[in-house]
């Protein structure tokens, strides 16, 4: 399927992606916009501080406005408006690396399950996944299970593994792993899914590092909850008008005081972890 950002989606293309929750995409940016932005995550990767996990390098378009040269790209929100309608915000962003040898795991999940107390209907959010790194199942690549984004009866647990980025997984009751397919990507390929769509990833044991820039969008019709979460959590309006009187952030104006409040562990969009991180896209 030779479809790029800059292009639109086929009918073929679309109907794939109601049927399974997901798509693939190859080139999302040209060449020399996808080096400039791999750049600017090495840099943020080099200045983590040493008791920060690589995985947890969550919202950094709240501090470095530069990102919105990239979640804001055209070619990008003519993919997008093709799938929530014209009228878009991005609802977050998150620079997910698993190191060599000790990447964490994230257990099958939903997302729209952690992000009900931030959005609604949350089930009506899309994440675009782009490849920084090569990116394969011995690394950790992202897992779906085609077709899983239709309603359905699901029951969350908590995790054992203390190698998981989060505290809540589906009970296995609801996953079937035999029908899960692994998205392998080059860099500057990317995936989308839906937020309802069941998707994992296992631990990085290789010698690769695997990293992903995951940009979240939903439709401005879908409400964000900022009497509860806009101490946490921001948005920003991306192409159209707003549909359910949302407050949307000015992508010009760094905001590391809410950062900040987010917390050491309290790195992800959506409902609180016990002592520890906000699930999101792994």
């Amino acid at each position: 399927m030779t479809v790029t950002a800059q292009s639109r989606l086929t009918a073929g293309a679309l109907d794939f992606y109601h049927d399974n929750g997901y798509i693939t995409l190859p080139r999302l940016f040209p060449a020399a916009k996808f080096d400039a932005l791999r750049r600017r995550f090495e840099a943020a990767l080099g200045a983590l501080p040493d008791d920060v996990r690589p995985e947890d390098m969550d919202v950094p378009h709240f501090t470095d406005p530069e990102l919105f040269e990239w979640l804001l790209d055209p070619g990008v929100l003519d993919v997008v408006e093709q799938l929530v309608g014209p009228d878009i915000a991005l609802f977050s962003a998150h620079f997910f690396c698993k190191p060599p040898g000790d990447g964490k795991s994230v257990p099958w999940h939903d997302d729209a399950y952690f992000w009900r107390e931030t959005i609604s209907p949350a089930e009506r959010a899309i994440t675009v996944w782009l490849a920084l790194d090569p990116v394969s199942e011995e690394n950790g690549c992202l897992r779906v299970l085609p077709g899983s984004h239709l309603p359905g009866a699901r029951t969350y647990r908590s995790v054992g593994d203390p190698d998981s980025v989060f505290a809540e997984e589906l009970d296995p009751a609801c996953v079937d792993e035999a029908d899960a397919v692994p998205i392998e990507l080059a860099p500057n390929e990317c995936s989308i899914h839906a937020s309802t769509l069941i998707h994992g990833s296992r631990a990085n044991v290789s010698s690769r590092r695997r990293c992903g820039f995951t940009m979240r969008y939903i439709s401005t019709d879908v409400r964000f909850n900022h009497e509860e979460v806009g101490d946490r959590h921001q948005i920003y309006l991306a192409r159209g008008v707003d549909r359910a009187g949302n407050q949307y952030a000015d992508p010009t104006v760094p905001n590391p005081a809410l950062v900040a409040h987010r917390g050491t562990g309290q790195n992800y969009v959506g409902a609180r972890r016990p002592g520890g991180a906000r699930p999101g896209s792994g």
